[in-house]
């Protein structure tokens, strides 16, 4: 879509706002892109195993799974039998983002250097 389209949903939106800006303050941070990614990658995941696979604190993990789910990109589901459980897993809406990280994945591999990481 143009910015004069006018089926846009964007188009009467303050013309200094950008919806990629946008959208990258609610998915743009490094531990919610990994949360965002795992999941995608993996489906459902309990909480331990998002913190492992991502290698955020329980407090930055839980920060960036609350706001994830505020922003409709990811679901909680409580496990009451014992031992409890806290399950995660993509909206409809989180699932939407799987081409992006695609396009990701593919930009990266044709334009980053694997070096520039070496030892992280």
């Amino acid at each position: 879509m143009q910015a004069d389209d006018p089926d846009d949903p964007f188009a009467e939106v303050d013309p200094q706002a950008c919806p990629t800006a946008e959208s990258l303050e609610v998915i743009g941070t490094q531990w919610r892109l990994h949360v965002l990614h795992d999941l995608n990658d993996e489906g459902e995941m309990r909480f331990n195993e998002l913190k492992e696979s991502t290698g955020a604190s329980s407090r930055t993990l839980s920060q960036s799974l609350d706001a994830l789910t505020d922003a409709g990109l990811v679901d909680k589901r409580m496990e009451e039998a014992a031992p409890v459980a806290t399950f995660y897993s993509l909206t409809e809406r989180g699932e939407a983002l799987g081409p992006v990280f695609d396009e990701l994945d593919a930009w990266a591999r044709e334009h980053v250097d694997p070096a520039d990481f070496a030892g992280e």
